[in-house]
């Protein structure tokens, strides 16, 4: 007899079923212990997994104590388990073995390990033989590991601040007159984060053993945030002030410079939180990740803009009134780039990486598992019902890009402080807590893209009252500013925006998670999620690049000119006349962009629907494919987890 203990909740049961339901999608992951007949016998850690949606059983036993690697897969009924020992099994009628399926498979490629995987999985082998002796030690607590913790959300807090600030410029930039295709260009500083899933497989390969898997990524690419930051801090003010105009494209380049490098910090320090805390603790990194990237962008955005403004300052914070506010942009810029720097020789000098790899790479193999992953993706995206579903994901957002990309530039143009539209997003945060909470309540069953199709068209309402609020702003201007019902309106409006967006948003990952592949379900929802942030990033490039075309101008005052285009527009101003907007490119692509996302709700939402009517297999990768990559994965799954033996994070890439 043995006992199985939960990964999840470590509670101990007689079956290899956990008495507390996780989920309701079937996953069921535990860790069976077998109790040693003859003494000298060593533990043998066995890993069940039952995959998701599969009438199967995948079984991993790893014994310890053996001077080679020794692992048995077998494919199985629920009911068909196999109870082993050491030396002898016992086997019910009707179990298979997944040797019989390999071996229609490539020989050449599940042959026996080459010496050096041999040698790497004897070192995996030496690692799980301890693990059950880990378990019984004392847990370190969050006590023990506060320092990594707070480390960590330190770095996050030091990734948001370039995002807030980069989400600031918009604003600033508006304010001084530019065009709306000049914002369509410094869009594409928002990209990155969306595309990170294309360099991440390089920043896990690619390090310097020496220096630490991590810091070889973390050091340097903060290093460069840091002189990045120093280098704005001394040229920002002629780039946004120069006479012909703002320099959008030097701003641009620079800001994707800091949006590039923080989206591979973040992908080193995600993988860093894995090995820097322990298994107990490693829940808080996601927690450090939220935290600390959402203190960040408020400081590097709604704190800044309400220190910067002159008038928030003078109203709020001063007795005296100044002609600026109490920081400028180069004084920011110039203070977390020393922050920057410091804190990143700190961590390259003091903080040691967990060293789970023995001392030794083997480069070839994690070479191989980079190109394995790429072919995984292009795998993956190959499948016709993911094909269908990311040709959907790409292009349900259209919609929403006018209300989402250009409602607030239009505000500050039509005279709304931009700090005050900043701090308008300081309410929200409870409310954007809450609602994925009271959200899951109705995503979790078969059917979560039900909610996506019905919130679809209340945020598209959403957008035409957007339109509605920046045709009413200029009416209610005051000599004093707006009054306060005008922000408590614009408040609420926010607010049922978050609710749609938040429907669709929980909706869309609960399904990533209910078709996703679990045998390589993080690199598969990674993909997904990918995807949809793209889905959202180019509508909105193109509705702000599409503002200006569609806005028709008339010079009044000066006969024979006109204000098609900016120059045009000066002469009239040199000539004593002034330029009068006859049509509003903004309303008509509001109003357009309803219409679109009402005929892709019409009839493409209902095939997003029926989506959710595909069978589990339509959305798994051929089994081939994915045992030619388990070898590999396991022998990478040690110097990523450091040997802790948990089957659900070998399984994915």
């Amino acid at each position: 007899m043995g006992v199985c203990r939960c990964v999840q909740c470590r509670k101990l049961s007689p079956s290899p079923h956990c008495p507390r339901s996780h989920t309701e999608r079937g996953l069921l992951v535990s860790s069976w212990i077998s109790t040693p007949t003859t003494a000298g016998e060593a533990d043998c850690a066995v890993d069940l997994v039952k995959l998701l949606f599969l009438p199967s059983w995948v079984e991993r036993k790893i014994y310890c104590g053996h001077s080679r690697f020794d692992a048995l897969f077998s494919i199985m009924e629920p009911s068909d388990l196999t109870t082993r020992r050491i030396g002898r099994q016992r086997r019910v009628p009707g179990a298979s073995i997944l040797s019989e399926h390999i071996d229609s498979m490539d020989r050449s490629e599940t042959s026996s390990p080459e010496p050096e995987m041999e040698e790497e999985a004897d070192s995996l082998i030496r690692s799980s033989d301890t693990e059950h002796r880990r378990r019984h030690r004392i847990r370190p607590g969050i006590r023990g590991e506060l320092g990594n913790i707070l480390l960590l959300l330190f770095l996050y807090v030091l990734q948001g601040i370039p995002l807030g600030l980069a989400g600031s410029i918009p604003l600033i930039l508006q304010s001084k007159s530019v065009s709306y295709k000049d914002q369509a260009f410094f869009s594409f500083v928002f990209w990155p984060f969306s595309l990170k899933l294309f360099w991440a497989p390089l920043v896990d390969a690619l390090y310097f053993s020496s220096f630490g898997r991590r810091k070889s990524w973390l050091v340097p690419t903060q290093y460069l945030l840091g002189l990045f930051m120093l280098y704005l801090s001394a040229t920002v003010t002629s780039l946004l002030q120069s006479e012909e105009g703002p320099q959008v494209v030097t701003l641009t380049a620079v800001f994707f410079m800091l949006a590039f490098l923080a989206a591979t910090q973040d992908v080193a320090v995600d993988g860093w939180a894995l090995t820097m805390l322990s298994r107990e603790n490693v829940g808080y990194a996601s927690t450090c990740n939220s935290v600390g990237q959402t203190a960040g962008y408020f400081l590097g955005n709604v704190l800044f803009l309400a220190l910067e403004s002159a008038e928030f300052c003078n109203k709020y914070l001063r007795i005296v009134p100044k002609d600026t506010g109490l920081v400028t942009l180069p004084d920011f810029l110039f203070f977390w780039g020393v922050i920057f720097l410091v804190s990143t020789t700190l961590v390259a000098i003091f903080k040691r990486e967990n060293d789970h790899s023995g001392g030794r790479r083997n480069v070839p193999v994690e070479t191989q598992g980079v190109t394995e992953t790429y072919k995984l993706l292009f795998s993956i995206i190959k499948m016709p019902t993911v094909f269908t579903f990311c040709s959907l994901l790409l292009t349900a957002k259209i919609g929403f890009s006018a209300a989402d990309a250009v409602t607030g530039l239009k505000l500050v143009e039509a005279g709304v402080p931009k700090e005050q539209l900043a701090l308008l997003a300081v309410p929200m945060v409870p409310l954007q807590i809450l609602l994925p909470v009271i959200i899951s309540r109705y995503t979790a069953g078969p059917r979560p893209l039900d909610v996506f199709y019905k919130a679809f068209p209340f945020r598209l309402l959403i957008g035409l009252e957007y339109a509605l609020l920046v045709w009413w702003t200029p009416h209610l201007k005051q000599e004093g500013g707006f009054p306060l019902y005008y922000y408590a309106i614009i408040l609420l409006s926010y607010a049922l925006h978050q609710v749609a967006l938040y429907s669709m948003y929980v909706a869309c990952m609960a399904f990533h998670a209910k078709v996703s592949d679990p045998l390589i379900g993080g690199t598969y929802m990674t993909l997904l999620n990918t995807v949809t942030n793209l889905g959202g990033n180019w509508p909105s490039t193109v509705a702000l690049w599409m503002v200006d075309p569609l806005t028709s101008k008339k010079c009044h005052g000066a006969e024979g000119q006109s204000c098609s285009s900016s120059l045009e527009a000066g002469l009239c101003v040199k000539e004593g006349g002034v330029c009068v907007t006859t049509v509003d490119g903004y309303y008509v692509e509001s109003v357009v962009c309803v219409v679109i996302g009402l005929l892709w709700w019409v009839w493409l939402g209902k095939r997003m629907r029926r989506l959710q009517e595909q069978s589990s297999s339509a959305w798994r990768c051929r089994m081939n494919q994915v045992v030619k990559l388990f070898f590999l994965n396991k022998l990478m799954v040690k110097q990523e987890a450091g040997g802790r033996g948990s089957v659900s994070g070998s399984l994915e890439l």
